[in-house]
This record gives C-alpha cells, sequence and structure tokens, in this order.
C-alpha cells in the first residue's frame, strides 16, 4: 500500500506544482463614471459587491477556475491595482505578494483594505491533525505562498465575516463619502444575513452526532470548527498549502476510519481529490465536498454563485458527513 501511496503522491506534487496558463486570466475594461474595486479572493470580491450596489465596479483579480495558492499576478494585474481606487486583500499571509506590489505603487489616492488587520489570527493547532507527530516526515516545498503557523482562512467564519464586511463597507465610506449611508446600509442588511447563517450553522451542528470532520485536503476550517465546537482530522500538518502528507499519515487516517466507522471524508475545491480519494478508497469511505470558497470555477462564476450559497451547500454536505438528526 506505501509503494501505491507514494506513487499517487508524486502525481500531486506535479499537479500543483503546474503553472496557471495566462489564458485563464481575463479581465475586462472599466465602466467609466464608477470607482474600481479590485479584490484578490472570492469572498472579498462577493462581500465588496454587496456593499458596492451599483456605485462601484468590483473586479476579481484571482481568475476564475484558479486555485488561490497557485497564484501569480501578471504586469497587466499589477497596472489594474495601480489604477484602482481600492484594492481589498486577506492580509499578507494568505497573499504574500501583495504585499510587494503595494510598495511599488505610486498611487496615493488607492485605499487599500487588509481584511485581516483587525482580527486576532489563530495560530496552528496540534491537538487535532497531530501536526507535530510525523512532522520530521512532512516534505515541503519552498514557495512564497507559505502560511507558516498562523491559520489566513478568516473568511470560513461567518462571525468573522462580518467583521470584513465592515472593514469593506469603511473603506468604500472613506473613499465615496457622499455615498457613506448607502454602504453602511447594505453592509448592515448583509450582515444580518451573515449572522443568520451562523444561526442556522449552529443550530444543524447541534443536531449532528459526529462532531469531528475528517478533511482530505489542506484543512482551512480551523476557524469554522472553533466556532461550533467541531474537531478535524488531516494527512496534511499545519495550514501550509505545500506541505504534503507521508505515505505513513495516510495509512494511520485510513485505519482510523476504519476503527471509527466513518463513512464519508471531505476534500477541497478546484483540486484534484487524489489523496481523499486514497483514503476514502482505502477506508470504503465515500467523498464529499468542503468548499472553502477562495475560488470558485467558470461554471459556479457563470451560475452567479455566491457566498452564502457556498456556505449553506457546505452545511448540507456537514449534515450528511456528521450524522445530522434533526
Amino acid at each position: 500500500m506505501k509503494k501505491v501511496i507514494v506513487s499517487l503522491l508524486f502525481g500531486v506534487g506535479i499537479y500543483l506544482c503546474i503553472p496557471c496558463c495566462t489564458s485563464c486570466r481575463q479581465s475586462s475594461p472599466p465602466t467609466p463614471g464608477k470607482f474600481q474595486v479590485i479584490t484578490t479572493l472570492f469572498p472579498l470580491y462577493d462581500f465588496a459587491r454587496q456593499i458596492a450596489g451599483d456605485k462601484a465596479e468590483v473586479s476579481l483579480l484571482l481568475p476564475a477556475g484558479v486555485e488561490a495558492h497557485s497564484f501569480e499576478p501578471r504586469p497587466g494585474d499589477i497596472v489594474r491595482i495601480s489604477k484602482a481606487d481600492l484594492f481589498i486583500y486577506t492580509g499578507p499571509l494568505m497573499e504574500p505578494w501583495a504585499e510587494d506590489i503595494l510598495k511599488g505603487i505610486t498611487n496615493k489616492e488607492l485605499i487599500v483594505i487588509n481584511a485581516s488587520a483587525d482580527i486576532l489570527l489563530s495560530q496552528e493547532e496540534d491537538n487535532h491533525n497531530e501536526a507535530h507527530a510525523h512532522q520530521a516526515e512532512v516534505s515541503t516545498l519552498d514557495h512564497e505562498h507559505e502560511h507558516g503557523r498562523q491559520d489566513p482562512h478568516i473568511w470560513v467564519d461567518p462571525v468573522l465575516a462580518q467583521q470584513i464586511v465592515s472593514a469593506i463597507a469603511d473603506g468604500f465610506a472613506a473613499k465615496d463619502p457622499a455615498n457613506k449611508d448607502y454602504y453602511l446600509a447594505n453592509a448592515k442588511a448583509y450582515n444580518k444575513k451573515l449572522a443568520d447563517l451562523d444561526i442556522q450553522i449552529r443550530a444543524a451542528l447541534e443536531k449532528c452526532s459526529n462532531k469531528t470532520i475528517v478533511y482530505g485536503g489542506h484543512f482551512a476550517f480551523g476557524y469554522f470548527a472553533r466556532r461550533y465546537g467541531l474537531e478535524h482530522l488531516s494527512p496534511y500538518a499545519g495550514f501550509s498549502p505545500n506541505a504534503e502528507p507521508t505515505p505513513r499519515k495516510i495509512t494511520e487516517m485510513i485505519e482510523t476510519l476504519k476503527k471509527a466507522g466513518t463513512s464519508y471524508i471531505y476534500y477541497e475545491e478546484l483540486l484534484e481529490p487524489r489523496v481523499a480519494r486514497i483514503i476514502a478508497e482505502g477506508a470504503g469511505a465515500e467523498l464529499l465536498l468542503l468548499h472553502g470558497a477562495h475560488n470558485i470555477s467558470r461554471e459556479e462564476l457563470e451560475k452567479g454563485v455566491t457566498y452564502l450559497e457556498i456556505m449553506e451547500g457546505n452545511l448540507e454536505r456537514l449534515k450528511v458527513g456528521l450524522g445530522y438528526h434533526g
């Protein structure tokens, strides 16, 4: 089994290292008369457009279908940022490339919103995913998208998402004071939807018999799990998008699932779930998507998928995997 796992993991590494083709990156010319807002990740884009209404044009820098950690900005992307009125990013841990770009921007009118600036980021936890039990065996690639020991995935927690929305609204108000009340009213209305989502998630998960998310990808749901009293199990150590699971860790997860009688394992969006599939096949479990909302596919973009829809879909699949008995 270990030989098979090593072979498949080698394939995973090759897959992750394939760069995004430039043809996948598309942008449309700005609309005259509207101030321009550039966002990095999908949640920020969706939040910003809820606040902007018809007063601003919001663009997503990350092309549809591109996995967030593999994104590398082009010179044209840098030009777009330099000409924008607002630039919204998660923070230096999630988008380390943004810091370097911003240092070279000469547009003094650009308002920059660091969505994580006022949020206390959590540290990597060792108790649930046994991150350090086999640290010496974990292979990591030298890559600039390293998250380190803090978790940047703040948007998956609907309560923290409300703080992000408020921060974005403040940026809009600062850029366009004449429409301040409009932006703040939109943010308040949207935060009410996020608060309702929080209540919905809390009520549903309280009726689930299983409190452990078994995840076959890089676990981005630390804040979510902590908010709702869940634990998580993943073959990947920590938050780094470049860490690779060892054959030993995968084998241990297969045995753990067999003993626990767990019937489902979750996988991440926009990546081939090879590791999750190995574990699922070895343990006789089924695969379910747990969408981290970093970005969306072209199909989801065409359908107009929203953050709320992604999170509601996650909740329905969590109810299946965690044994909901409502």
